[in-house]
């Protein structure tokens, strides 16, 4: 295959598309939870991504796994587990079966706020897709994503 074949050009064309659709949404999420509620697009994420672990086996993300699901590296992930830990939203504890661990949770105003940016987070998630439906070249993708049914990670 060379640069100028077809199927490569196809492909290019359609990660632009999907590229392009996902800075759209995005933006649009950020604007409305940044005026509505003080929180970015990774801020909620890390927020509902940790709201959802549980007491028990497997119920707390090791770092890792919280960087892979709010896709940045982990230092990022840290810092920004930091800032939010500052704001009194999240907080850290010591694992109590292994002193080496140390888990994230969630707090009491954390889940408020996680709460009350949901329905601006849906909102804006709808309005961006609604948009880029009336574009030709993102309406398939906006229907896959509209029909893709992924679980959720804990």
């Amino acid at each position: 295959m060379t640069a100028t074949d077809p199927a490569l050009t196809a492909l290019s064309q359609g990660w632009c598309a999907l590229s392009l659709l996902h800075g759209r949404i995005e933006a649009r999420i950020e604007r409305a939870l940044q005026s509505g509620h003080d929180l970015s697009v990774r801020e909620y994420s890390l927020l509902d991504v940790l709201s959802r672990q549980h007491d028990g086996d497997g119920g707390h993300l090791q770092m890792k796994q919280v960087a892979d699901a709010v896709v940045l590296s982990q230092s990022a992930t840290t810092r920004l587990v930091t800032r939010l830990e500052d704001r009194g939203l999240l907080e850290r504890y010591l694992c109590p079966t292994d002193r080496r661990g140390i888990y994230t949770n969630v707090t009491a105003a954390g889940l408020k706020l996680l709460n009350d940016a949901r329905p601006t987070n849906d909102a804006a998630l709808r309005e961006a897709l609604d948009e880029a439906a009336a574009d030709p070249d993102l309406a398939p993708l906006v229907k896959a994503v509209e029909t893709l049914k992924t679980p959720v990670p804990a």
